[in-house]
């Protein structure tokens, strides 16, 4: 599938609450900094994971970034967490370009997870579940070839919070359906809170596109909310960013952080999406999406461009059910 090329701002729900930590850096006085600073801090945790490049370096010289953005859809983050990665998504931050990029990788996409071979093959969002940032970070970095320099891992009751604090968005449904007792009307604008609104992002059975159709929905849902601009401003206060920082874990430090707010805003002038497309199959009796190398290298392409990278082979860690996957 083409990447789609849009002039709007950053347009999901892990993306505005990562911009929120941003404004958090930036946009109050010293009334409110270090209780700011705190609340940030509090979301720090390492992945673990040795980085392939020095970040330092990276965010120094203003050169390109990627980050991991990977959601959750349980209760609130904890060190006991375990659960899987509702979704996954590799943002690009190039301000020499002035250009974001997004790609979203679908949770059934079969991987072999590094150093999990009992695991193995499995969808990609329980490499989480196995072995945590660490590994989800690991298996992305391998199964793509690309550097993860960063990573935020987000609670979708977050997102909740920043729906109904902005007072809520106007959706048009792209489909008719029942879903944890909301119904929605396709064509029908409707005014929801931040309750229906997730209801409407989550479903996926029953839309005919399954996974990509609800990646679809999601967007169509945090457009709108980007779209509110002036009440995203009243989500900027201390006491708001403090209750997200519950449901936020990142290893991006309040002064990295700083720094991406202040060097890296031209990056939302431009922003170019694209997604990994698989094909349906059944692995050890589970629903699996299975990738082409030649859509991986795609894929792999795009990221590396972006990043300003020397073009490289794809990764080799996507399962294979035959010998050749081209």
């Amino acid at each position: 599938m083409k990447k789609k090329k849009k002039k709007h701002l950053l347009r999901n729900s892990f993306i505005i609450l990562f911009l929120m930590m941003f404004a958090g850096g930036t946009a109050y006085g010293m009334t409110t900094y270090r209780g700011i600073k705190n609340s940030v801090n509090k979301s720090f945790k390492s992945s673990g994971v040795t980085k392939q490049r020095n970040v330092n370096a990276q965010l120094e010289k203003k050169k390109p970034i990627s980050i991991l953005l990977m959601g959750t859809d349980t209760g609130a983050l904890g060190r006991d967490y375990q659960g899987r990665t509702d979704s996954m998504m590799v943002l690009t931050l190039n301000p020499n370009t002035n250009k974001t990029t997004v790609t979203s990788i679908p949770r059934d996409t079969a991987v072999n997870i590094p150093g999990y071979p009992e695991e193995s093959p499995a969808k990609i969002n329980s490499a989480y579940s196995v072995g945590q940032t660490k590994a989800a970070i690991t298996t992305v970095e391998q199964m793509l070839n690309v550097p993860i320099d960063f990573y935020v891992l987000i609670n979708m009751g977050g997102m909740e919070k920043v729906i109904n604090q902005a007072g809520g968005v106007d959706v048009k449904p792209t489909l008719s359906f029942d879903y944890e007792g909301h119904s929605f009307t396709e064509n029908k604008v409707e005014h929801m809170d931040g309750k229906k609104a997730l209801a409407y992002s989550r479903m996926r059975y029953d839309d005919p596109d399954g996974d990509y159709g609800r990646q679809k929905r999601q967007r169509q849902v945090f457009t709108a909310l980007i779209k509110k601009s002036s009440s995203i401003q009243s989500l900027l206060n201390q006491q708001f960013i403090k209750s997200l920082s519950d449901q936020t874990q990142t290893d991006l430090t309040f002064d990295e952080i700083t720094a991406l707010a202040k060097d890296y805003r031209s990056v939302r002038s431009h922003t170019e999406e694209t997604h990994l497309q698989g094909i349906g199959a059944q692995v050890d009796n589970q629903s699996m999406e299975l990738v082409k190398k030649g859509e991986l290298q795609r894929v792999t392409d795009f990221i590396r461009k972006n990043l300003e990278l020397d073009h490289s082979l794809t990764g080799n860690i996507q399962y294979n059910p035959a010998a050749d996957n081209h």
